[in-house]
């Protein structure tokens, strides 16, 4: 009986992280499927430079970067090697959608343009 307590602590833990480990997933899951929802287009990285930028994005937040004089959000998820992509319009209506869901605001500050992480757009062709 003692030894089943003194394993009770431990168990709890790694359920507890297992479980906050599958909703972190989930709200990504969930992020992507407003951004498809409200027009963000899924650019698939599919060259070696596209690849090496994407690995220097930061990954599942949202970011404002201007490309050809407009400006355009961009939402990095590395793990199935792609971005998504949209305008002011897809941007509102992605965060109409959040609010709309009661999803809790991610600090939308994010979505700051970053020069630093603004070079090197070009190897992902127009958008």
């Amino acid at each position: 009986m003692k030894r089943i307590l003194g394993v009770l602590p431990l168990t709890i833990i790694l359920l507890v992280t297992t479980l906050l480990q599958g909703c972190a997933g989930h709200n990504h899951q969930s992020t992507e499927n407003l951004l498809s929802a409200a027009g963000f287009n899924v650019v698939i990285a599919t060259t070696p430079q596209q690849l090496k930028h994407l690995a220097h994005l930061p990954p599942y937040k949202m970011m404002r970067i201007q490309r050809n004089g407009k400006d355009r959000y961009v939402y990095a998820d590395p793990a199935q090697k792609l971005i998504y992509v949209g305008g002011l319009f897809s941007y509102d209506r992605y965060r109409d959608m959040r609010l709309a869901k009661n999803v809790t605001e991610e600090d939308l500050q994010d979505a700051k343009f970053n020069a630093e992480i603004a070079s090197g757009w070009n190897v992902w062709g127009p958008f």
